[in-house]
């Protein structure tokens, strides 16, 4: 497949806007202010692009929404805290090709109405942030950015925000509420950000793998787009490919791929006897099956998620308590407080899978840990506590001998 979101990582100089102009760079642009704004939100439904943070939501359908509210002025924001273990996709579109970002996110502001753009990067890039700032710079002294964008009449800007560490502030209500400078912790919906998002504002939240798909499918189509990978949830997709592999990184592959083809052609294969794989990241339930395609429907089928894809690979020599112990230590840190199932929830469960590792669990807690995923997946306030116990819950079901040779006589 041709390579579309990552083209130019790999040019001498890419973070530059010349070498970004020199392949096309902006043009994209230039189209969009020759069309109406309700054209380039009916060419993005066309594509059926999804978002490619987790919840895969269409991304025409959250723009046409936003752009259809009252409230002015309205926002939009990039996702860019990518804080899920496991993930770095992000990172390598920030540091290697950030024109590629900023041109999706000012189309993206030109199509729902408003002349307000916001970046909100995780605060440990700091290389990435630099990279950022150089090239909203440069934006700006090419007339891409700021007042009357190319004698258009349309006028756009970019701020940065950087987070403080949060994993919770990936979740996007915690993120705007980061942003407004209050206690990043999610908000229950509705009402949805494209209603009352920053500022109680209509704001569309988009990440940043998901927006840098958007000046391919203005230059080539919706329907161009739309053909590539799996019909359902079509595109190019960015797969972080780590743990127990020969070749891990970050691969650029059609959606619907297989899973054994991602480890086995391009990751060089298992390091070791293979055991399972997290597709989507620590949020995911493990899976055995090599052969399920890596598409948001199939993996669901398989009874997991795809998730911002991260796919973690585990071999024979690892242990499935330790799996358990690491995702749940990870999620008991990270739990914002806010509502009792998560804060309390994950606590208890790190204090069960604690006593597993040490030798000392007790059988009956094995189902106990069951339930209490059953309950925070039903009804925790936000993504994090309904799936802090996925990596848990799928270790017990698949590899529950492992559990039971480490209870207590």
């Amino acid at each position: 497949m041709e390579k579309i979101l990552t083209k130019n990582i790999d040019k001498p100089n890419s973070q530059d806007i010349e070498v970004y102009l020199a392949d096309g760079g902006y043009k994209a642009l230039e189209k969009v202010l020759t069309l109406k704004p309700e054209e380039v939100i009916d060419e993005v439904k066309k594509s059926r692009l999804v978002g490619r943070g987790g919840a895969a939501f269409p991304v025409g359908l959250k723009w046409s929404f936003t752009s259809k509210e009252d409230g002015e002025p309205k926002f939009i924001v990039c996702n860019a805290d990518e804080g899920e273990p496991g993930t770095f996709k992000d990172r390598v579109i920030l540091r290697n090709d950030p024109h590629l970002l900023l041109e999706a996110i000012i189309i993206g502001g030109y199509a729902i109405g408003t002349s307000h753009g916001y970046i909100y990067v995780r605060g440990e890039y700091y290389p990435e942030i630099e990279v950022l700032e150089k090239a909203i710079k440069q934006a700006k002294e090419k007339g891409y950015l700021g007042n009357n964008i190319l004698r258009s009449g349309f006028s756009f800007n970019i701020q940065l925000y950087k987070g403080a560490g949060s994993y919770v502030c990936g979740e996007e209500t915690a993120l705007l509420e980061s942003m407004e400078g209050n206690r990043g912790s999610p908000d229950c919906r509705p009402p949805f950000p494209a209603q009352s998002g920053f500022l109680g504002k209509p704001t569309a939240v988009n990440n940043v793998e998901t927006l840098a798909n958007i000046p391919a499918i203005i230059i080539n189509g919706g329907n161009w787009y739309s053909k590539i990978g799996s019909p359902g949830s079509p595109g190019p997709k960015l797969f972080c490919l780590s743990g127990q592999v020969n070749k891990p990184g970050v691969y650029e592959l059609p959606t619907g791929i297989p899973l054994r083809e991602l480890i086995e052609n391009y990751g060089g294969g298992v390091r070791g006897e293979f055991k399972a794989v997290l597709p989507g990241g620590v949020s995911s339930s493990l899976l055995t099956d090599l052969d399920v395609k890596l598409d948001y429907k199939s993996i669901a089928k398989a009874g997991s998620m795809l998730g911002s894809g991260a796919v973690i690979v585990i071999n024979s020599d690892t242990s499935m308590i330790d799996v358990a112990k690491n995702t749940i230590d990870f999620f008991a840190h990270e739990s914002c407080g806010k509502c009792s199932v998560c804060r309390e929830g994950t606590r208890r469960a790190r204090e069960i899978i604690t006593r597993f590792a040490n030798g000392g669990g007790r059988a009956e807690e094995l189902d106990l840990l069951l339930e209490l995923g059953e309950v925070m997946y039903d009804t925790a306030c936000c993504g994090l506590g309904q799936v802090a116990m996925s990596a848990t819950t799928s270790a017990i079901k698949l590899f529950r001998d492992e559990f039971e040779q480490k209870v207590r006589e």
